[in-house]
């Protein structure tokens, strides 16, 4: 497993829990950005910028990503694309995608970006709190515990 991180808009205390996480499990996370952000140093830790353009960290991430990696994001196409891809896709406020709930989340999407562009002001998501990423922290060691438990022991 390798964590993917769409690092553009994931809020920095995410960024250091994933950190803490990386260091831990000896995981490998990289994180894809269209600018320059400096990174904890550590060997299990990775930046790479891409270009810039619309969407370009995220057709670089699911170009990336392989079958069983973890993607965090909150952009809900691009983590219907790694499900589609048989990865994992984590939001930052905690929110588990899976195939179960994509396409659900797909529909509400295309609904607030119609209500959006004929004009309504739906708001954006609220400031992100202490339950968020405490959520966050809970699913990322969910799943990051259940990939250890499944690797063979040496």
């Amino acid at each position: 497993m390798k964590i993917w991180v769409d690092a553009d808009a994931c809020p920095v205390v995410i960024k250091e829990i994933l950190f803490k996480a990386a260091n831990r499990t000896k995981i490998h996370t990289t994180l894809l950005a269209n600018h320059n952000m400096s990174v904890l140093k550590s060997p299990y830790i990775h930046f790479s910028q891409v270009s810039q353009g619309f969407d370009v960290a995220d057709n670089e991430i699911v170009e990336r990503c392989q079958v069983g990696d973890l993607v965090i994001t909150s952009d809900i196409p691009l983590a219907s694309d790694i499900i589609d891809k048989g990865g994992l896709a984590l939001s930052s406020r905690g929110e588990v995608f899976s195939k179960e709930n994509i396409k659900s989340l797909l529909s509400m999407r295309d609904f607030m970006d119609t209500m959006r562009s004929s004009g309504e002001h739906t708001g954006g998501p609220a400031p992100m709190n202490q339950a968020d990423r405490q959520q966050f922290a809970a699913q990322l060691d969910k799943i990051l515990t259940r990939h250890l438990q499944s690797q063979p022991k040496s």
